[in-house]
């Protein structure tokens, strides 16, 4: 466990590229789980956009084994991801999963629900997310079937089975899992699975540390951050699983989340108090961060979404 420790606190974002191959060609899925501490097991996606290459396995897909059954976080973007995650967990396990907890209402994080579903497996999410789910689903699938073309086979949309608001306490086995919404941040009803007896959390798309995180219409990114600094810090994980990108530590996604959105509201807010517009927001430098992934799809879309939230602040 020391090692261990010590390979999360030196973990850099240059782990990840977009460059990278499938990393396990003889799987539909990017990655292999592998086991980040013990009974706790996560599927690295991608780095990049979803792509026919990646299948479109491009967030975390993990699982928790209990003693008592398996909780899965996240679905996966298709019925034939959820089908190959319930495959490798087989190799690990012979418990039963006994529940999907999604983290965010992506299509990413939801179009494995049918597969989960046909097994008779309950799916949970936060209200909210489930609402944005609901909302978007068809263009979710619709876009996979374009990128992912016959591994999009089977996929249909299925909504979560259950939902919660703040908090839902799960004890399975061995283990208490706290379902949290820590509050507002990345997208509506972002979700977060706290283990305390472990000092563990599957942090879901809060936290980013080797991708640029992506900022949407409508993202409140200050109160991103107060949610990071009033109710994510005080929980003080040792060990968290990103949404995207390898397991690491709070310090380190620290760095790359809160730290760039505290960076680029800075630089915005400099820019408008000088006159700027709209067109040079696009510009301002964010060449610190430069090294992430998705930094050329993201950088300057980041920009403007910034810029339209604090025009009028």
């Amino acid at each position: 466990m020391r090692a261990l420790a010590l390979l999360l606190l030196t973990a850099l974002p240059a782990l990840a590229s977009e460059d990278i191959p499938d990393q396990y060609p003889q799987s539909v899925l990017y990655a292999k789980p592998v086991e980040v501490i013990p009974y706790v097991f996560t599927a690295t996606g991608a780095t990049a956009p979803p792509t026919y290459e990646n299948a479109g396995h491009n967030n975390n897909l993990s699982f928790i084994v209990t003693g008592d059954g398996v909780v899965v976080v996240n679905s996966g973007a298709s019925w034939k991801l959820a089908e190959a995650l319930h495959a490798e967990i087989k190799t690990v396990t012979d418990q039963p999963v006994r529940l999907v907890i999604v983290e965010n209402g992506q299509g990413h994080a939801n179009l494995g629900n049918g597969y989960w579903a046909a097994q008779g497996v309950p799916i949970l999410a936060h209200e909210e997310a489930a609402a944005e789910f609901a909302d978007g689903a068809a263009q979710d699938l619709a876009a996979l079937q374009r990128y992912a073309r016959e591994n999009a086979e089977g996929t249909v949309i299925t909504m979560p089975t259950e939902t919660f608001t703040g908090r839902k306490d799960i004890t399975m086995g061995d283990v208490t899992l706290q379902v949290l919404h820590l509050g507002p941040a990345h997208s509506p009803g972002d979700t977060q699975v706290w283990i305390p007896q472990w000092s563990m959390m599957v942090a879901g798309d809060i936290a980013f540390h080797e991708r640029m995180p992506p900022i949407f219409e409508g993202t409140c990114t200050s109160c991103w951050i107060e949610t990071w600094d009033t109710a994510l810090v005080p929980l003080a994980p040792t060990y968290l699983i990103p949404g995207h990108g390898h397991p690491t530590n709070l310090a380190q996604v620290q760095r790359f989340t809160r730290d760039y959105l505290l960076d680029l509201r800075e630089k915005i807010g400099a820019h408008i108090e000088a006159g700027g517009d709209l067109a040079g927001a696009y510009y301002v430098d964010q060449s610190r961060w430069s090294r992430l992934d998705t930094f050329e799809e993201l950088a300057t879309k980041n920009a403007g979404v910034v810029y339209a939230e604090m025009e009028f602040e």
